[in-house]
């Protein structure tokens, strides 16, 4: 048991709780904590209201600065709103020593509040430090073995944000047993209603590690169901920007998630934090620019266009409209005449190639290269033409004719149209790259007429976004987080890749989630594709969330879609967690049973997620319907008085329920392209489960999951 627990209901030890120096406080602890608690609310408060005052109009020159200047204060303002329901802080350090210096003989040891955010009084001391603050670290990571000089650390318990317990460990006394906190399994337990918490109160050792890692590193994150790898990544974020803020706000960081549900479901994460600024997106936004995606690939054809032989043929078929000059360039300046011979603008040419540069950059040199040499040609002939006369030249209906003969300029969606549409074409450029069957796959039956007519695909969206950036350089942030990154094809990789070539990443994900055809098989593998092969691989094996008994019989399935990767250990101990029923009958006793099951699961606290194949979905509809239950899409917020979510599997991944009803386990495996991708969809389903799981079916099981 911990050495002091106390909660409003029960009588405080009368002693109090005791300081790292010895010294007893005589005033009710929790009345002593809630007191700071108030006063904290009220120094933010402070803070706030001093920015909302400052007045602007005598400190800057015009309406452009204004407005950043205005923008900011905005921002800043809403970073120091006080969320009502959000404990303002969450523990208490109490050191040994000084930090960072030597105390006076008898002096107390410093004592820090940690929370989500930095509060500071009237007078500039600090009544809560910033969890992200090198101070803040042994809150996660000090322990009876190294306590980092602290002697207490205390956890709070809240209630509706209320202050209502706390639990004290005492890390540098002998005879306190080691336990584990009871406030910290109560917050990781604690049902979910609305969307993803942040988990800044309860995270672990092994997660604090991952989180603190520096900006210059990529880390990819393997973690399995329950482990906690997503919010590790989005506390990541936070964590880089508060140490890398003005780097970071200058070169932006971008969240990419599978499905615009999984996005909605976390993007509160990073605001309850006080960061603002982190924009979210899919694969599929970041390559939908440039044309409308109407269309939707064959399995077999999308494996072939997310291959990252495509970025070669890509290559080759843009350089093809790079051609040998057959004629000199002449340009006439008044009375006199220049020429350049053609086998000198070849000399150009090669050079450029050599060279290796992006098609369009090459596009724009190439003009100043032809001007250069009519300058020269001008200096030997005694002129002295400068920067001006040059550019000049570059701009010569002579120089541009030659230079769109030579090197034209190329639409990006227009060659992807030409390869998709013209098989001699495509046969010229993937020839030694592609067999002639995965040249076939990728011919249209029908080709489009032009770029709008197309009835493009997202696997043609990232052909075309890997063309324009060989035409030219995509734009590079600071940093990138990338979840679910197990499901990407490599041309995907290097799509969001290409959005960090400067920067850094955060990859998260789970390879035995994998459920696309063209999902990655290895880690090393995709940090390749993404291009970060030197980045730093953690794994994270303990299960917080998802109960024992759940994710053991989920595990059955990892040797047939995963093998050899390590399967999850739960520390959540929940008998009675599973339940598996076989219904006899047809598809209506299924049916009756499955609204039966969700009633069950509504008598409980919490979220609940009904997750079927994409094809029962339609006819769980109406069975919730003519049974009176309401029921929301993924995505949509659950309140307490809408709880239960009726999810397709192919949008089940990343999402959690307290309490989740799983509807014909062999339909969800049956309605993907192969028995892989389909175990490792019934992978996902059975994990999404925090408390409870109730697995229904009618038609035998999976063998692989009946096998113990």
């Amino acid at each position: 048991m911990p050495a002091h627990v106390a909660e409003s209901d029960s009588t405080p030890d009368p002693t109090g709780p005791t300081d790292p120096t010895g010294a007893t406080d005589p005033a009710d602890p929790l009345a002593h904590e809630r007191a700071h608690l108030a006063a904290s609310r009220a120094a933010l408060r402070g803070m706030r209201e001093d920015v909302q005052a400052l007045d602007i109009r005598d400190v800057t020159a015009n309406w452009v600065n204004a407005e950043v200047l205005q923008a900011q204060i905005d921002d800043r303002i809403k970073a120091l709103a006080d969320l009502s329901h959000t404990p303002l802080f969450f523990g208490r350090l109490d050191y040994l020593h000084a930090v960072g210096g030597e105390l006076a003989e008898g002096a107390d040891g410093e004592r820090f509040y940690i929370g989500r955010r930095h509060v500071h009084d009237a007078a500039g001391d600090p009544m809560v430090i910033d969890w992200r603050a090198p101070v803040s670290q042994p809150y996660y990571q000090a322990s009876r073995t190294n306590p980092q000089d602290v002697g207490l650390r205390r956890r709070f318990g809240y209630t509706g944000g209320e202050l209502t317990a706390y639990e004290d460990e005492h890390l540098t006394d002998p005879a306190e047993a080691e336990h584990t906190s009871r406030l910290l399994q109560t917050e990781i337990e604690r049902p979910r209603v609305g969307p993803m918490r942040d988990i800044v109160a309860t995270i672990q050792p092994e997660q604090d590690e991952i989180v603190r890692s520096g900006l210059g590193g990529t880390v990819c994150v393997q973690g399995g169901p329950g482990t906690g790898k997503t919010a590790v990544g989005l506390h990541r974020v936070a964590f880089l920007l508060y140490a890398h803020r003005e780097r970071l706000a200058r070169t932006g960081t971008l969240v990419i998630g599978p499905n615009r549900s999984f996005l909605h479901y976390i993007e509160q994460v990073l605001p309850a934090l006080g960061e603002l600024e982190v924009k979210q997106a899919t694969v599929d936004d970041l390559v939908r620019t440039g044309v409308e995606v109407r269309g939707e690939d064959e399995a077999a054809t999308a494996v072939v266009k997310g291959d990252a032989r495509m970025a070669e043929v890509l290559r080759r078929a843009i350089r093809s409209h790079v051609t040998a000059p057959v004629e000199p360039v002449v340009v006439v300046r008044g009375s006199r005449r220049w020429r350049v011979p053609a086998y000198e603008i070849q000399e150009m040419v090669d050079e450029l190639l050599a060279r290796d540069m992006r098609y369009g950059a090459a596009h724009e040199a190439l003009p100043q290269r032809i001007a250069h040499a009519v300058l020269v040609r001008m200096e030997e002939a005694g002129e002295a033409p400068d920067d001006r006369v040059q550019n000049s030249v570059a701009r010569n209906p002579a120089v541009k004719a030659a230079v769109k003969a030579v090197w034209p300029a190329v639409d990006p969606a227009k060659v992807v149209l030409r390869l998709l549409s013209d098989a001699e074409f495509l046969a010229a450029h993937a020839g030694g790259l592609l067999s002639e069957e995965e040249q076939k796959r990728l011919l249209w039956a029908k080709p489009a007429r032009s770029v709008k007519s197309a009835k493009w695909s997202a696997a043609d969206a990232v052909l075309i976004d890997e063309a324009g950036d060989l035409v030219a350089r995509t734009h590079s942030l600071g940093h990138v987080v990338l979840d679910e990154a197990q499901d990407l094809s490599p041309m995907q990789y290097r799509a969001v890749g290409r959005r960090c070539s400067t920067g850094s990443a955060t990859v998260l994900g789970d390879l035995a989630q994998g459920t696309t055809p063209w999902s990655t098989e290895s880690w090393g593998e995709a940090l390749f594709h993404l291009g970060k092969a030197d980045a730093v691989v953690e794994e994270l094996t303990a299960g917080f969330r998802v109960p024992r008994e759940v994710i053991a019989y989920a595990s059955r399935l990892l040797p047939a879609i995963s093998p050899g990767l390590a399967a999850v250990e739960s520390v959540r101990e929940s008998p009675g967690s599973l339940a598996v029923r076989e219904v006899p009958g047809g598809t209506d006793e299924l049916d009756a049973a499955v609204v039966a099951a969700c009633e069950e699961s509504l008598r409980h606290e919490g979220s609940i997620g009904l997750i079927a194949s994409d094809a029962r979905i339609p006819v769980l509809e109406a069975a919730l319907e003519a049974a009176g239950h309401a029921y929301l899409s993924p995505g949509e917020e659950t309140t307490a008085a809408s709880r239960l979510t009726l999810v397709p599997a192919s949008l089940a991944k990343g999402l959690e329920y307290d309490y989740v009803v799983l509807d014909e386990p062999a339909a969800v495996v049956d309605g993907e392209p192969d028995e892989r991708t389909g175990l490792r969809r019934l992978y996902v389903a059975l994990t999404r489960a925090v408390s409870g799981l109730i697995v229904l079916h009618a038609a035998p099981l999976p063998e692989a999951l009946v096998q113990s």
